[in-house]
């Protein structure tokens, strides 16, 4: 068997999946593509089960705020296929009001950690998630920390103000 390039896995995606994923791009090497809620579950199997591909191992699921974007909110997929020694990254974007998109534990266990984390960070609604509570941060907290809703700091704080540097 030849080594497995990104310009073969991007053929593949593209002729199953054609006009359901965007144009792959790739970042430093990295294969990285967008698709959508209703798409996800079926690009991550057909990535997991192809018996050419066979990207098997789920290395991560986190979450990113654009809070500029109208579909601010995204899951970011890392997947490796430990057989061929290539990775890639599938993101997809949803909007902040009602973040929802389909669990990835039907097909990776190690999954429900990492959805747990970016439902805890995030507000990401993972559906069909069998335990999807918070992970990290005390359980009546009623906001995701990692979204970008505040400002950094106290603009009432003395202490930052240039007159106290020289500037």
């Amino acid at each position: 068997m030849g080594t497995l390039s990104n310009q073969v896995v991007i053929q593949k995606l593209t002729a199953r999946f054609a006009d359901k994923i965007s144009v792959p791009t790739e970042p430093f090497g990295l294969l990285t593509l967008e698709t959508n809620t209703e798409t996800i579950t079926e690009v991550l199997r057909f990535l997991k089960e192809d018996k050419e591909l066979q990207f098997n191992y789920l290395t991560d699921i986190t979450g990113i705020h654009y809070p500029e974007q109208e579909l601010a909110i995204g899951v970011i997929y890392h997947l490796h296929s430990l057989t061929h020694n290539v990775r890639i990254r599938i993101k997809v974007f949803l909007s902040a009001a009602n973040p929802s998109i389909p669990t990835a534990t039907t097909l990776w266990q190690g999954a429900n950690w990492m959805e747990r984390e970016t439902f805890d960070f995030y507000g990401v609604q993972f559906e069909g998630h069998p335990d999807l509570r918070r992970i990290l941060n005390v359980d009546d907290m009623t906001v995701f920390p990692m979204r970008k809703e505040y400002p950094l700091e106290d603009p009432n704080r003395i202490d930052k103000k240039d007159l106290f540097f020289g500037r």
